[in-house]
């Protein structure tokens, strides 16, 4: 058996705040009258007029000595110039989120705008916001929008700004603006729900939906409750609805043994106190639910000041800010240029309803009872501390490079801006450092100085930091032998240094081709990726001897599996001796065609036939690879061509 009380049941912030008005304007000695009940609840107006507040129907009615609260339902506007007219004066209780919606009327009527607002007519607060407006159409229902479209047939073109009663439900409004959206093409849609009130009609949905029987507290002429018992219906067969403790029956709850109970937002601690405590003895529950609403309502009232970091519940997200529910009597709001230091963040992505998050309080309006908030300050704060941090622990940060200026890089950390001297850069002085703008770097904090918002970054210090640990790794693990893909460094007339990872090892000119070359630049350029090998090594004087040529790549070996003896190939006279002419059958493998071998007659001197430079067909007729000899012969080939004559 259990009684459960909705969390959200009771006050919401706005009738806190304007009965707390009240109450402190009597404490002043102030001869106070309230503009109508100040809340919807008899016992709450039964006390005050005790304490000698009285309860006027009209603003005609107000006298110069009288100080008026309005209600947290607001008023018109004509009601208060009536007012300021009378001379008396004046105390605004109005809702700061019924406040909003009296703006947004006003100044979409003066851009020419007709307002349409869904709620019920006789509410005080729909009369309150249509006395915003000159001109304006209300409609208690969906159903009452379409017949108006239907009967009157507007314009599709026609301005139209839409909001909503705070306390109307989440269903009316949403089937509401999906008609509105179908019909007009030029539509502003304000989501002006309550979230408290949304809040506390979720939560009576999901407590009657478990619950065998649901109890309703508060006037059941508050259109809040009335509303509450509504949604209690549709989930629980057995919902009552009391103004108080002692208008329970317990006849109404045989045989049920859990009971959900919530309350309307005029439904003051005490009495969801007394309706707690009686249903436990009604239904016999051994262990009563404890809440200590006295607590509640304190921290409900509590202060806030400009400065303080706090933490609120994100109840709504606008298209133009974000409230927050910061569990007082002030209404939150972070505009949306607060939400984020980052602009191209945008606040219905990072922030939900139902999320909590930390706040910093930039400004606080008592009289409106309201508080601007801002997340990108405490965002801010936040990150100069990590800055300091990052000094202090020499971390490594990521950060996206925003401009070239004439003295280096300026970079962007969350926001913060952080130059990056020339020198600082990892860029060759005189190189072009505007290939970095754009790119994400990563680089080392290396001076913070707050009070002048000025942060030093060096993406040198991680380019010799990364360096420096890819050397100790190729020290602690080189060995002949072992192979590296580097990228050529610089050239010299002796060879070229390639970087194999942190660290330049040199190939020797006589490393890097098997073919006969002038300079390294016949082999490789700069910037050049290659594959070497490591032929010596000295940890000592850090020098690293490497090879670029391999067996692979030497032309005998290459000769050997492309050629055998029998093979006629086309070979290029390159150097006459008395004894014969050598021939190059591929770079760096010639041949010898013996002067016996060059006719098929007797010969002086092998200029007789043949010059330096011609190509000729010459047969192989031996290979000695432990040598590394080719004989050659025209003479084989000629006499070759004889015999096929003969034999045809």
């Amino acid at each position: 058996m259990s009684v459960i009380v909705a969390k959200s049941a009771g006050f919401c912030f706005g009738v806190s705040r304007a009965v707390d008005m009240v109450e402190k304007a009597a404490a002043e000695g102030r001869r106070v009258v309230t503009l109508g009940p100040i809340i919807h609840n008899r016992h709450v107006v039964d006390k005050f007029d005790r304490m000698g507040i009285r309860v006027i129907d009209t603003p005609q009615e107000a006298q110069p000595d009288m100080t008026v609260i309005i209600r947290s339902h607001g008023v018109a506007e004509a009601v208060m110039k009536t007012l300021q007219n009378q001379g008396c004066e004046i105390i605004d209780a109005t809702c700061p989120f019924v406040k909003r919606i009296h703006g947004i009327v006003a100044n979409a009527e003066a851009e020419g705008r007709l307002p349409i607002i869904i709620g019920t007519r006789s509410h005080p607060e729909i009369e309150g916001i249509a006395g915003w407006c000159r001109n304006c159409r209300i409609f208690e229902n969906p159903e009452e929008l379409e017949k108006w479209i239907k009967n009157e047939n507007p314009d599709r073109d026609l301005p139209i700004c839409m909001v909503s009663q705070t306390t109307s439900t989440e269903c009316l409004w949403k089937k509401s603006t999906q008609i509105a959206k179908k019909e007009f093409t030029n539509l502003k849609i304000f989501d002006t729900i309550c979230r408290a009130t949304e809040s506390r009609q979720t939560e009576a949905a999901q407590l009657s939906a478990v619950s065998q029987a649901m109890v309703v507290v508060g006037d059941a002429k508050s259109s809040n409750t009335g509303r509450l018992a509504m949604i209690c219906r549709e989930h629980c067969g057995r919902v009552v609805l009391v103004d108080n403790a002692s208008e329970l029956v317990p006849g109404d709850f045989c045989g049920v043994t859990d009971v959900g109970i919530t309350a309307g937002a005029s439904t003051p601690a005490w009495i969801i106190k007394e309706v707690n405590n009686t249903m436990s003895e009604i239904i016999n529950v051994d262990a009563v639910q404890e809440e200590n609403f006295a607590e509640l309502l304190e921290q409900s009232i509590k202060t806030l000041n400009t400065g303080d970091k706090v933490t609120g519940v994100v109840t709504g997200v606008s298209n133009t800010e974000v409230q927050v529910d910061l569990g007082t009597k002030h209404a939150g709001y972070i505009p949306y240029d607060e939400v984020s230091a980052d602009p191209s963040v945008k606040p219905e992505d990072i922030l939900h309803v139902g999320d909590e998050i930390e706040v910093f309080v930039v400004r606080v309006n008592d009289q409106e009872g309201t508080v601007q908030l801002s997340r990108k300050k405490l965002e801010g704060m936040k990150i100069w501390d990590d800055m300091a941090a990052f000094v202090e622990d020499k971390a490594t940060v990521e950060a996206t490079v925003t401009e070239e200026n004439k003295g280096g890089l300026v970079a962007n950390y969350k926001g913060i801006r952080v130059f990056i001297p020339a020198s600082q850069s990892g860029i060759a002085k005189g190189g072009d450092m505007s290939v970095l703008v754009g790119q994400t770097v990563k680089m080392k904090i290396t001076e913070v100085n707050r009070n002048r918002h000025r942060v030093i970054g060096s993406i040198r210090a991680v380019s010799s930091e990364e360096r420096k640990a890819a050397q100790e790794k190729i020290w602690s693990e080189i060995e002949n032998g072992k192979k590296y893909h580097g990228v050529v460094k610089s050239l010299t007339s002796y060879g070229a240094f390639v970087d194999i990872g942190g660290v330049d090892g040199m190939v020797h000119v006589s490393e890097l081709s098997w073919n006969r070359i002038k300079t390294p630049a016949d082999v490789v350029k700069v910037g050049d990726e290659i594959d070497v090998y490591v032929i010596s090594f000295d940890p000592e004087k850090h020098k690293i001897s490497l090879g670029y040529k391999t067996p692979e790549m030497n032309p005998w070996n290459q000769f050997m599996t492309k050629y055998n003896v029998g093979d006629v190939v086309t070979a290029k006279v390159v150097k006459m001796m008395t004894f014969g002419a050598f021939a190059e059958i591929m770079p760096s493998v010639d041949g010898l065609i013996h002067i016996s071998q060059i006719a098929d007659r007797r010969i002086g001197k092998p200029e007789d036939v043949l010059t330096e430079g011609q190509e000729v067909q010459v047969k192989i007729t031996d290979i000695d690879a432990e040598n590394k000899r080719i004989s050659l012969s025209i003479r084989a080939l000629l006499e070759d061509a004889q015999d096929e004559e003969v034999s045809e």
